[in-house]
């Protein structure tokens, strides 16, 4: 009798630990989801990025240019359940130099659209045919992310504070990264598909040109941004 009554005592406190430990994996998991949605519905340059190559090469290569930013997110989500965010604060040096990296090649893109504005909508057509091909756009989504060490930073400022404790970090990351991962390609799904409504009007020649030089602007003010601000 006294060893079943202690068997049944261990097994209910097992259970009680398994039940406890999924519970608080789940409220973490769905804590993190709420924030990230509302993240990610605040425009920022990934939503630039995406809407003018929605708007200007159409939404097969906005998809590429998409995964490229979502792809970004799981990388740096990685890096960071590895270990390899931390340097970002640790070493002054490494934020810097990956700072005014991304800084640079966003002034790069803006300045490029605004002193060369495609003039109308079949010089769109020829640049799509010869430059703007599905891997291109892939690796402008891909480094428009991964060189902007806020986002490193902010992972792992904000994805330790929905771990629960005793669970693998690299695992956890790595998950929500892909959370954060799925979330962006379902947001950036609707902004592609939003701008085919106005595909149309976006081919005028007057409207392309003005496109470029105001997402160009955008783009410069991003790098500005980018290159002030501080950890």
């Amino acid at each position: 009798m006294g060893f079943c009554w202690l068997y049944r005592q261990k097994t209910a406190c097992y259970c009680e630990r398994m039940f406890t430990g999924d519970t608080l994996m789940t409220a973490s998991l769905l804590s993190f989801l709420l924030a990230i949605i509302i993240l990610t519905l605040t425009p920022g340059f990934d939503t630039a990025l995406i809407l003018r190559s929605a708007a200007a090469q159409g939404w097969q290569r906005a998809s590429a240019t998409a995964l490229g930013v979502a792809t970004g997110c799981l990388l740096w989500g990685i890096a960071v359940g590895l270990g390899l965010g931390a340097l970002l604060l640790a070493s002054e040096m490494a934020y810097n130099l990956l700072k005014w990296a991304g800084a640079a090649y966003l002034l790069y893109l803006g300045i490029r659209l605004l002193w060369h504005p495609r003039a109308q909508s079949v010089s769109m057509h020829a640049e799509a045919a010869a430059q703007q091909r599905h891997l291109a756009c892939f690796t402008r989504g891909l480094l428009g992310n991964l060189l902007n060490p806020k986002v490193g930073v902010f992972y792992v400022t904000f994805l330790p504070q929905f771990i629960p404790q005793g669970a693998s970090v690299p695992i956890w990351c790595s998950l929500m990264a892909l959370t954060h991962m799925l979330v962006g390609l379902a947001w950036s799904t609707v902004l592609i598909g939003s701008s085919h409504y106005f595909a149309e009007q976006l081919k005028r020649p007057r409207i392309v040109k003005i496109m470029d030089r105001l997402t160009g602007c955008v783009f410069i003010g991003f790098a500005a941004k980018l290159a002030l601000s501080r950890r």
